[in-house]
């Protein structure tokens, strides 16, 4: 038998850790800024980019993308080597990986506070961004399936297993919900409208959490925490159920976070059933990490690693119970818009994968810079007592913000009257619990700051060093005592051919029909394209990020048909590209605002919201009254529009820019007669524009 030497690339392995503390430092910054802000509306600074609307998508991009995914990919590019006994296929490869995901992470940072954003959550990077996205992770895919094809092991370890899941997954994701028509270089459109562009949106943004969240933080748990523990996994019959019934239920619930909206009844009764199904195998995961321990917890009590870990698994058995129990239509009808989900989202996020990455950088490093120890292991310890707290003070206080919200919203007096009028009332219950989470906060960034001392100590009494290894090339393949799951880990193309079918699987039975079937949404004649003047008054709305704090979606509630009017029906969409239903509540529901307040009402509320709304914490947008319209590429997104077969004649595409010009003199006027500046060629005048518009139609004709 012929061994044969080879050396590891760990280069990128340490490349990808420092970017993961220090996008982590980052993204953590930014949503300590943005927690503030909602109780001291001062600290929007009264300038554009950094207001709440436009910051929070980046704090949510830099936290996912920018800290969990070099996170991630640190941990592939280690685990992978020395599961598979290979170098990883091109070093050439791994470094244009490296740069080409920090050059997105930067283009990120720059174009969301410039407002550049397409307003699909978790996926609101513009085309151009997107295109790179996608280069680069196929790059990655490629080298990782090149390592796969030169491995000198075998069978395929656990870990394997799924990161395979979410090479596929996310590729798949990325592509069908990123599809829109350029404008400009920096302005597109989603092919999606409405309801069908929501389906899609959350059959990805569930499933981002799910595949890129959730199952490559598995495979790492499967490689660390066994590393960590010195024990071997707890059970290999519990890891390929727990597989295969993840990557399979998991794509079948993202109609889950569209309950009481106007999707189909049948999408949303799917994605409960499969949400509740998910706990099975979510918690067979945890079992096997946390069993992974039995003979070692002795050693749980003096090693902060495993306390990161044990903590981390706890969080994410925790997050995939309390995720199911929320898509019961009961409790959503109670959570969704809330707090409730902040808390939710938070706990997964700062605790599953935050305090994963944690312990496996604690674990990583030493090894890495060739150092004999992690620095201080008593600080290791007290970052993870302050994470604790930190992150129990921020869940608490956004679960009992969640539920208090939910219940005002919905209470009525003895005469039948809503307790809670104005959203104004709501806000003296709510801001000590917003105080509490921004203190939680704090202490959670004060351990990651005491974790980035820690490790640069621990690698600059090292050096860094490309760990060497040796084993036999691999042999044909035997069959090991006819198991099919151990044959089927040698046959890797197979395997993954199995996987994307299961992967697929659940998106293609909703997503398809939901397209192709016209009776998911019923036709209403009363519903119109937007003027020209109204979709630049959208994209500017969009620009803002106003849909981060206000939704465009009324259920079919008392608490919210009284307070916003009648409940919204699928047709009213059909001309939203993207849709606008939003995922939280900061402020009231705008969908039926439209003629609500006269213009001036809006223009006093925009350049300070405090003249109209007593209390309101929303940040100021003067600038909107100074800074021009622009209608110069007005008459393309007109054009662009009948491409979705939105019923703009030619002589609407032709006098676009003329039509636009001609309702904001007519706002300008009627502001003049409210003794306000007329300001027809500022940008405030479109966004009036659009706000009176919305919920407009079915009004005027009684359409029902």
């Amino acid at each position: 038998m012929k061994v044969e030497e080879f050396q590891y690339d760990d280069k990128v392995v340490r490349k990808f850790a420092i970017a993961t503390v220090l996008w982590g430092v980052v993204g953590m910054l930014v949503g300590l800024l943005i927690a503030f802000q909602l109780v001291v509306h001062q600290l929007n600074f009264d300038l554009p980019f950094l207001t709440f609307g436009r910051l929070r998508p980046l704090h949510t991009n830099a936290v996912i993308f920018a800290f969990v995914g070099n996170g991630i990919f640190a941990g592939v590019y280690y685990s992978v080597q020395r599961l598979l006994k290979a170098r990883m296929f091109s070093d050439g490869l791994s470094n244009f990986h490296f740069w080409g995901w920090q050059a997105i992470i930067v283009s990120a940072a720059v174009t969301l506070p410039l407002g550049i954003t397409t307003s699909k959550e978790y996926a609101e990077l513009e085309w151009p961004i997107d295109i790179a996205i996608a280069v680069v992770w196929v790059v990655f895919a490629i080298n990782f399936f090149g390592t796969l094809a030169k491995r000198r092991e075998r069978h395929l370890y656990v870990a394997i297993w799924f990161y395979i899941a979410s090479i596929v997954a996310v590729a798949l994701l990325h592509i069908v919900n990123s599809l829109a028509l350029p404008v400009s270089i920096l302005k597109s459109y989603s092919i999606y409208a409405g309801i069908q562009d929501a389906l899609v949106q959350w059959w990805y943004g569930h499933n981002a959490v799910a595949f890129f969240l959730t199952t490559p933080y598995l495979g790492l748990m499967y490689y660390f925490m066994p590393k960590a523990a010195q024990r071997p996994v707890y059970s290999y019959r519990l890891s390929v159920v727990h597989f295969w019934s993840l990557v399979f239920l998991y794509m079948w619930a993202g109609p889950h976070h569209l309950l009481y909206t106007s999707l189909p009844q049948w999408a949303q009764t799917l994605g409960t059933t499969f949400s509740i199904m998910l706990i099975a195998p979510s918690w067979g995961g945890m079992i096997n990490g946390l069993l992974t321990l039995r003979g070692a917890w002795d050693k749980l009590r003096t090693d902060p690693v495993l306390k990161f870990m044990v903590a981390a698994i706890t969080f994410y058995g925790m997050s995939t119970f309390e995720g199911p129990m929320m898509s019961l239509k009961s409790v959503n009808a109670l959570s969704h818009y809330t707090n409730w989900t902040i808390g939710h989202v938070h706990a997964g996020a700062l605790g599953w994968n935050g305090f994963l990455t944690f312990g496996m950088l604690y674990w990583l490093v030493p090894r890495l810079w060739g150092a004999k120890q992690l620095h201080s292991t008593k600080m290791a310890t007290t970052h993870f007592w302050l994470g604790i707290v930190g992150i129990g003070m921020y869940v608490m206080s956004m679960w009992a913000a969640g539920i208090a919200e939910g219940l005002m919203w919905k209470e009525f007096d003895a005469d039948g009257r809503l307790v809670y009028g104005t959203w104004a009332d709501t806000l003296p219950t709510l801001n000590p619990m917003y105080w509490v989470r921004g203190l939680g906060g704090v202490l959670y960034f004060t351990g990651v700051i005491m974790m980035v001392i820690n490790l640069w100590k621990t690698a600059k009494s090292g050096t860094p060093v490309d760990q060497t290894d040796s084993a036999p090339a691999l042999e044909p393949v035997k069959v090991e005592g006819g198991r099919l799951h151990r044959l089927l880990e040698g046959k890797p193309l197979t395997f993954t051919v199995l996987t994307t079918v299961a992967v697929a699987a659940g998106g293609a039975f909703e997503i398809i029909p939901s397209l192709l079937i016209d009776s998911n949404v019923p036709t209403i004649a009363a519903v119109k394209p937007y003027t020209p003047l109204e979709l630049e008054g959208r994209d500017i709305y969009i620009a803002e990020g106003c849909y981060n704090c206000h939704s465009q979606h009324i259920r079919p509630f008392r608490g919210e048909t009284e307070r916003y009017g009648p409940y919204s029906k699928a047709g009213e969409f059909v001309y939203d590209h993207p849709f606008q239903f939003g995922s939280r509540r900061i402020g009231p529901d705008l969908h039926r605002v439209g003629g609500k307040y006269p213009d001036g009402w809006h223009y006093r509320h925009m350049v300070n919201p405090r003249d109209t709304s007593e209390g309101s914490v929303m940040p100021t947008y003067h600038w909107l009254a100074d800074e021009p319209l622009d209608l110069s590429m007005t008459q393309a997104k007109v054009k662009a529009m009948t491409v979705f077969n939105v019923p703009y004649s030619d002589e609407d595409i032709a006098n676009a820019v003329e039509n636009a010009k001609a309702q904001a003199a007519a706002i300008g006027k009627r502001l003049e007669e409210q003794k306000l500046p007329n300001a027809q060629d500022k940008k405030i005048v479109a966004l009036i524009a659009y706000l009176q518009r919305l919920g407009t139609d079915i009004r005027a004709e009684g359409a029902q």
